[in-house]
């Protein structure tokens, strides 16, 4: 389970209710079936007239996404496997390597140690993973994509239903007491669309980017360390090469870990 996705949402329910109650407004004022209905059934609308079915079909998934951690190797485990294979690879040639695929549950670093067993060219190599790595971002944007365009929809709708509400209020002003209820009312649309928007849908689109700015990270430390491994580079090297992919903390704790090696 992801915590910062169910902390975030947790926290941004009690920052609007406590902050409701602070204001003397009750919670249950939210509890607006009309106002719900226009938000989140509008919000479906947009969103489902915005993208083809093809897209939207990952809905389901995206969620599944953001609200659980991805079964990804530690990055640290990674450069020092690739440490290990140089070392055999030195030893005892690429097709030693060939054992190693069983173990490997990745397919795009299964596919990469095949391409370098098979006797591909580096290059050729590079260019195939790279291809790879841009259609998994050009997927996980439009995922993304989703999120971030209910974003800008819900607020707009949050007018729409202010609006609606408006003038429902506003055509009967016989009764003031009633009046004055039925204009908090209307704006209750509009504070649902903000929230929405931006404490759920737009850190929601972030969320899927930052994680797929991991992904290809590990993926490209992946190419990195193949390629090395095809030129016969040490293990020292391998990891040197992989370790300046990484910021100045995550190498720092790669080398004190070699070091207690």
């Amino acid at each position: 389970m992801d915590k910062t996705s169910i902390i975030g949402l947790l926290l941004g329910l009690i920052a609007v209710g406590v902050g409701m109650v602070l204001k003397g407004v009750s919670i249950m004022a939210i509890v607006n079936p009309a106002a719900i209905l226009i938000i989140l059934l509008g919000t479906v609308a947009a969103v489902t007239i915005a993208f083809p079915a093809s897209v939207l079909k990952k809905v389901p998934a995206l969620f599944k996404i953001l609200f659980t951690e991805q079964n990804e190797t530690d990055t640290k485990e990674l450069i020092a496997i690739f440490g290990e294979w140089a070392n055999q690879t030195r030893k005892e040639g690429i097709l030693a390597l060939e054992q190693k695929l069983a173990e490997v549950d990745d397919p795009f670093l299964s596919s990469g140690l095949q391409l370098a067993i098979d006797g591909q060219s580096p290059d050729f190599i590079k260019d195939i993973m790279l291809e790879k790595i841009d259609a998994m971002e050009q997927r996980h944007e439009e995922g993304a994509a989703i999120f971030s365009q209910a974003g800008t929809y819900a607020p707009t709708l949050g007018v729409l239903g202010a609006v609606i509400g408006l003038i429902a209020a506003l055509g009967d002003m016989s009764d003031i007491d009633a009046l004055g209820q039925a204009i908090s009312a209307a704006f209750v649309a509009t504070l649902l669309g903000i929230f929405t928007g931006y404490v759920l849908w737009h850190p929601f689109a972030n969320k899927l980017r930052e994680k797929s700015k991991k992904e290809v990270l590990q993926k490209e430390i992946m190419i990195e360390g193949i390629l090395s491994i095809t030129t016969g580079d040490s293990k020292m090297i391998v990891r040197e090469k992989l370790g300046s992919l990484l910021s100045s903390k995550e190498l720092a704790a790669i080398k004190r870990a070699d070091t207690n090696e």
